[in-house]
């Protein structure tokens, strides 16, 4: 989006549906109220308050109770500047130069709780992410995003500016990000951990840990005719086998990104032929983290070592069948926007196909250490206990046996888990680099920049701190993707956090669910869900 753009206020975009409905015979004609959309979910999350949490098993239900000031179109794959349509905010403008975003807010909006919203609430929002009010976060895991934030500043009830201390033109992107949703002023956060107040389609009904989370339409959503459904049931089975079986019995209508690997999919399909199983890229990079604060790892010899082991290919066909990807830091291309291109990439240290020469460096550098087939480095090797950690964490831990390390794996619970590695109270980790959206900002702010509160491994590099601002100022969309080349080289030269590989995602559905878009750069903020609907 260019400086300076003015999105067409939502009146316009609901006359050109009224266009659609007029016509006649449209997709939007078809479209049926009520129903409960039910789905199966991987694991418990902590709380329901998605500022103070860094997974998919709580912002996924929740993003449905919240509006963003803007968000991504939900019927686009695949996230980008130039897809992000209003929210809470009916239009958007930027000052001249560049340090002024202003958004002209929508009038009439209700809190679930029937308390009016308004600018007040957007300025207690960002104070609350920035640690300026007199509320806080008990976990804050995106308070990097606003670095650059300077002020939120109200202009009476409808219209909030955001101050920026430098240009950075993609900052309206975070704001389009799942993770982004406007809190209500009036409701501490301790309250929005176990019953979050909202201005979304659903509103919250109960969170029963290890059981389920359930929704119920707002009736009163500022959306007319939103949403379709009349519930959404989410039950937490964290076996996915176990749901594999309540699937065929259609116990459940689809299921979300990331719970359901390629091999298990095929085994839907052949329980349940009339299933529509997808499979998608989803930016969420499977990686090691290596706490360099503290030996042994405090060595960058020893960190190399780890780089040169890694058998990236290995683990795409043992844990997708083939299906996965392998990048640098941001998700490869052409799912991803910014990735590097692969002629590039062969050329950073580990990314050499020949995995045997690779290891023969590997094994050189851990002799150099005093290490080998006799002196063997014992690690524990740190993970969340879910499929999509652990499994790779197995794997990770054969390979590094190739160059004289052994590891004990130690899996610890979602609830434990983010906690743990912020406080860097890990040697050796398996992590998932869960990704907002597919921006250099996102992903380098939250988990590169020195003192980053997500920079779970301590990384610090003045001058990769320097290229990070410098590609954040860049409006040259060519220049800005080389720069980001640039920090990708850097990182996987320092050994920032070795990126193993980028997994796919499987999607599974049965034919009545309509009006869900998966997304294929950010599995975070497709989750709205006020236009699905069920054709039963």
């Amino acid at each position: 989006m260019n400086s300076g753009r003015r999105m067409i206020p939502l009146l316009c975009a609901a006359m050109l549906v009224g266009l659609v409905l007029v016509a006649g015979s449209g997709a939007a004609v078809a479209q049926k109220p009520g129903g409960i959309l039910r789905m199966p979910h991987g694991d418990s999350p902590a709380s329901m308050s998605i500022h103070e949490e860094s997974t998919i098993v709580s912002e996924g239900p929740m993003m449905a109770v919240f509006n963003n000031l803007v968000m991504f179109d939900q019927h686009i794959a695949q996230n980008r500047l130039d897809t992000i349509i209003p929210d809470l905010a009916s239009e958007w403008s930027w000052s001249e130069d560049g340090t002024m975003l202003t958004f002209k807010l929508r009038q009439g909006v209700k809190w679930h709780d029937g308390k009016p919203f308004t600018a007040k609430d957007v300025k207690c929002t960002w104070d609350l992410l920035q640690g300026k009010g007199a509320e806080k976060l008990r976990i804050n895991p995106r308070k990097s995003w606003y670095d650059n934030l300077a002020d939120v500043t109200t202009n009476g009830d409808d219209e909030a500016s955001f101050h920026l201390k430098r240009p950075q033109p993609a900052f309206i992107a975070l704001l389009a990000s799942g993770w982004s949703p406007v809190y209500p002023c009036h409701v501490p956060p301790r309250e929005m951990r176990q019953h979050p107040i909202g201005t979304g389609p659903f509103k919250f009904v109960e969170f029963k840990p290890n059981e389920r989370i359930k929704l119920t339409r707002n009736t009163d959503y500022w959306k007319p005719g939103r949403p379709y459904l009349d519930d959404i049931e989410y039950t937490i089975i964290r076996n996915p086998s176990t749901w594999i079986l309540a699937l065929g019995l259609k116990q459940f209508d689809r299921t979300g990104p990331g719970f359901l690997s390629v091999a298990l999919s095929k085994q839907v399909k052949s329980q349940v032929p009339d299933i529509n199983c997808e499979i998608n890229s989803w930016n969420t990079s499977r990686t090691a983290i290596m706490n360099r604060a503290a030996p042994p790892f405090d060595n960058a010899q020893l960190r190399r070592a780890i780089m040169l082991a890694l058998d990236r290919k290995a683990f795409i066909e043992i844990i997708g069948e083939g299906q996965g990807e392998i990048g640098a830091t941001m998700q490869p291309p052409p799912n991803g926007v910014w990735g590097m291109p692969a002629e590039m990439l062969v050329t950073l240290p580990g990314y050499d196909p020949d995995v045997a020469k690779n290891r023969v460096q590997a094994q050189q550098l851990m002799k150099e250490l005093g290490y080998g087939p006799d002196k063997r480095l014992p690690v524990t090797v740190t993970t969340r206990n879910v499929p999509a950690y652990r499994d790779p964490a197995v794997i990770l831990i054969d390979q590094l046996k190739e160059i004289y390390i052994d590891g004990t794996l130690n899996a610890i619970d979602t609830t434990q888990w983010y906690p743990t590695v912020m406080r860097k109270d890990y040697t050796l980790g398996f992590t998932v680099s869960e990704t907002g959206l597919d921006d250099p900002d996102q992903m380098f702010y939250e988990n590169y920049l020195c003192g980053s509160e997500r920079n779970y491994t301590g990384y610090c590099n003045a001058e990769v701190d320097k290229l990070i601002n410098q590609q954040s100022i860049e409006t040259d969309f060519e220049k800005r993707r080389r720069l980001v080349w640039q920090i990708e080289e850097h990182l996987a030269e320092d050994g920032g956090r070795p990126i193993i590989f980028h997994p796919r995602s499987v999607t599974c559905s049965y034919p009545q669910v309509k009006g869900i878009t998966v997304g294929v750069n950010s599995p975070y903020n497709q989750w709205r869900m006020e236009d699905a609907w069920l054709d039963r």
